[in-house]
């Protein structure tokens, strides 16, 4: 049958297609509904069960089957739905190889799982009306089930022999103590979350958050006494296997991992050199991070927390007033972004959250405060160069911006993450070659954060996939990595405090794969400009390419050089 039928509809083209699983996934994921805005999905949570696991992968294999169709179709040959099509195929192939690997029967992290997605989701439903506030009780009275769902896939990941690693799992227990209101900052997430809820509902509000902390506790209580005695003998690291599959699925690309690794040391001594230039403009005779070191204690800095999130969103407001016209051109609501506090319990790193897609709850950069109340400045500005202007809230507003010319698929859950997350990595660069970053300390700074990200390149992939440290190395030169070599060498070249390393590093062995996306994704940005600039010569306008390639939609890092030099 060379058609496919939808509800008895026209046959459809591949953006048809793509929106048409939109919309399916958001029944069975509310907080993907969530993130687009979707009203209907503020009550409800996933199945985290391998049932509802499973429904979620059939619906991609189904989507697959309908995909084949729509491309033998007149118009399927057009570039808008040829790109879309490509996506569409990559991101669910990629998405089922990790699925039919099981590998959400061992899913425990300290940033990304049910666990974190449930918590996060509260962060952003809508909360301004009773009405809103109804349905958040609805939501808190799911938590219970949504983590008995997860915890039945993770029991039949131990019967199957199918293992999280044991330092995710411990830092796991921790978050859940933290989210319990056990220690640490502040009380339980849910009762002070609710707190601000009205006093028509203030019983209905209690309870319900009262029976989302219970779940809480229970899941910690089964990690600690079940699943954390099984896995702690187990290896931290995935292997070469299950790193390509991974690796596939965060970057849109099968990788040559031995080149990848060694363009990671490549950066890392060209990175190097130009820090210890900057170090001695700061603190002449030391290295790059004893002059970090300085400036934690002597360098610019911003007291209290309430004053840093205005301090951010100045520099946010300031680059959208600088940048608006001169290197994009950038509608009125994609403008607005707000800075906020990050909820206390969560990973060290600033994250960023998109806006809904009719952007009535903006884009959000999140910074942990990690209990502190003074903040450097010299690791902050090109962090929120990266999370906010002109990083993710320009790409992925703009996305939102054109989603009705794209597809709703590419503009919202087909992303990848090395092509977001490149160029974030590029809109940091691209500040620099501005002159945004004003002295040394910002620059070093700068220098610091490109550095993390070529070490993550090197560590990410060397103790996963078990490499060779090279001969020119100045870190223990031929040995084979191990998990305590990484966290030496992440220690020794990074300016961030000792609970960030251990933060990101659990991160990386539990998110194998994703991390060096950065560095990667932000090469093929830089090519596909250089080629871009090429082709056309000194006609070669920056602002029409930059908001060219942000109007793309999502791209795997397989597809992203050859559109961005096209433009």
């Amino acid at each position: 049958m060379s058609e496919i039928l939808q509800n008895g509809s026209a046959p459809q083209l591949p953006r048809q297609v793509a929106d048409a699983y939109v919309d399916a996934l958001i029944a069975l994921d509310p907080i993907t509904g969530t993130y687009l805005g979707v009203a209907a999905s503020s009550s409800k949570l996933p199945d985290f069960s391998p049932a509802g696991r499973a429904a979620v992968a059939e619906l991609a294999r189904d989507t697959l089957a309908r995909l084949d169709a729509a491309e033998a179709l007149p118009g399927a040959e057009s570039d808008a739905e040829r790109r879309c099509a490509r996506l569409l195929r990559e991101r669910l192939s990629a998405e089922l190889a990790v699925h039919e690997a099981d590998e959400h029967l061992c899913a425990v992290s300290n940033i990304h799982g049910p666990a974190h997605e449930v918590r996060e989701v509260f962060t952003l439903t809508p909360s301004d009306t009773e009405e809103d506030w109804a349905a958040i009780a609805e939501r808190l009275r799911a938590v219970p089930a949504a983590f008995a769902g997860y915890r039945e896939s993770l029991g039949l990941g131990l019967e199957r022999g199918l293992y999280g690693g044991p330092r995710a799992t411990t830092t796991m227990i921790g978050q859940l103590g933290a989210w319990a209101g056990e220690g640490g900052e502040g009380g339980a997430f849910f009762e002070e979350f609710v707190s601000a809820g009205p006093d028509a509902l203030r019983a209905e509000l209690d309870a319900a958050a009262a029976g989302a902390t219970a779940a809480v506790v229970e899941l910690r209580d089964w990690l600690s006494a079940v699943y954390a005695p099984a896995v702690e003998d187990k290896p931290d690291t995935v292997g070469r296997e299950r790193y390509a599959r991974w690796s596939r699925y965060f970057n849109g690309t099968d990788l040559d991992l031995d080149e990848a690794y060694a363009y990671g040391w490549a950066e890392y001594h060209r990175l190097l050199a130009e820090m210890k230039t900057e170090a001695a403009k700061i603190l002449p005779g030391v290295g790059p991070w004893e002059a970090l070191k300085h400036l934690d204690e002597h360098g610019t800095h911003i007291e209290g927390v309430d004053e840093v999130q205005a301090w951010l969103q100045g520099l946010m407001d300031e680059a959208i007033e600088n940048l608006d016209g001169t290197h994009f051109e950038l509608a009125e609501r994609v403008r607005k972004v707000e800075s906020r506090i990050a909820p206390p319990g969560g990973p060290a790193a600033p994250y960023y959250s998109s806006p809904s897609e009719d952007f009535s709850r903006p884009g959000r950069t999140w910074l942990p405060t990690m209990g502190q109340t003074r903040f450097p400045v010299y690791d902050l500005v090109s962090t929120w160069y990266h999370e906010g202007v002109p990083g993710h809230h320009l790409q992925l507003a703009q996305w939102t911006h054109v989603a009705d010319q794209l597809s709703r698929y590419q503009a919202t859950v087909g992303w990848v993450s090395a092509n977001c997350e490149g160029w974030a990595l590029y809109a940091e660069r691209l500040m620099d070659e501005l002159g945004y970053l004003k002295d040394a300390e910002q620059r070093l700074g700068y220098l610091d954060c490109q550095m993390m990200r070529a070490a993550r390149v090197i560590v990410d992939i060397g103790m996963h996939v078990g490499l060779r440290i090279p001969d020119d190395s100045p870190f223990h030169p031929g040995e084979n990595w191990t998990v305590d070599l990484a966290q030496e060498f992440f220690g020794l070249h990074s300016g961030r405090p000792a609970d960030f390393i251990e933060s990101e590093l659990t991160r990386y062995l539990s998110m194998p794969g994703q991390a060096i996306g950065y560095k990667l994704g932000e090469r093929a940005w830089l090519l596909g400009r250089e080629n871009a600039r090429a082709a056309h010569g000194e006609s070669f306008d920056l602002k029409a390419w930059h908001m060219a390639a942000l109007s793309q939609g999502s791209l795997g890092l397989d597809d992203l050089v050859d559109e961005l030099s096209k433009l």
